[in-house]
């Protein structure tokens, strides 16, 4: 459960550590049958951390730390051998929209968004957003809104299919969710591992022809000035004029 809802569940270095190791050591337990990934407050997650992103400018050691913590997170999930399901009962931008669109099965609410606005704030998307999205929703749908940053509503993202199910409120969100992995536990657990399983290897293949590539582009915009533009523009409404520097 991420309850850091006063700062919308950003995942900031402390976050991202603590996620992995929930995946990580609950997902590989022999009793364990689903994983839930569920938050707390208004937001599922506001994805990263612009505090964190203006001190990696200069500071090349903690970026190589964060672009290493990006591949486990995805690699977790990628690698956990029972079904991950994503509680989604408030919006999911950025990295909040990676970790989504990564799980087995996704439950949201109507009106919920689903961004990922790397590009709109001087950043590739790099973190597993050109893996899943076209996954999800076919590559040209993907283009659409990685490169504009456009969001999708809950509603929408359930016609397209990166939606598995729908509810009206937040406050059902997490009660699907776990009944939806009630009907997966109470299967043959051997045989739900190995469907499981079967779907990581088409996720890992994803994962090896396009991350690493992906993630050395984010690297080298974290270090732009175009990125301190953006969220200059962003957070003091400064009119940017991008370079390409």
């Amino acid at each position: 459960m991420m309850s850091r809802p006063e700062l919308r569940n950003r995942i900031d270095d402390v976050a991202r550590a603590e996620l992995i190791r929930a995946i990580e050591t609950f997902g590989h337990r022999r009793e364990t049958r689903v994983v839930i990934l569920a938050a707390e407050g208004r937001a599922f997650s506001a994805g990263g951390d612009f505090d964190m992103m203006r001190s990696r400018q200069e500071d090349r050691r903690a970026t190589e730390r964060g672009t290493f913590d990006s591949r486990r997170l995805l690699n977790a999930i990628a690698n956990s051998p029972v079904p991950v399901i994503a509680a989604v009962q408030g919006h999911a931008v950025g990295l909040g929209a990676t970790i989504t669109l990564s799980c087995d099965v996704v439950v949201a609410c109507v009106g919920v968004r689903i961004m990922d606005p790397h590009v709109k704030v001087g950043l590739v998307a790099g973190d597993g957003g050109v893996i899943v999205w076209p996954q999800n929703i076919g590559m040209i749908r993907a283009k659409r809104h990685l490169l504009t940053g456009k969001p999708v509503l809950a509603e929408e993202g359930f016609a397209m299919g990166m939606v598995s199910d729908l509810v009206e409120r937040p406050e059902d969100v997490l009660p699907m969710a776990r009944e939806i992995a009630a009907e997966i536990a109470a299967l043959p657990p051997l045989a739900v591992r190995g469907t499981k399983k079967s779907f990581n290897a088409v996720m890992r293949k994803r994962l090896e022809e396009t991350l690493e590539l992906s993630l050395l582009y984010e690297d080298l915009s974290i270090h732009s000035k175009d990125l301190l533009r953006a969220l200059d523009s962003i957070q003091h409404g400064i009119e940017p004029v991008y370079e390409g520097d």
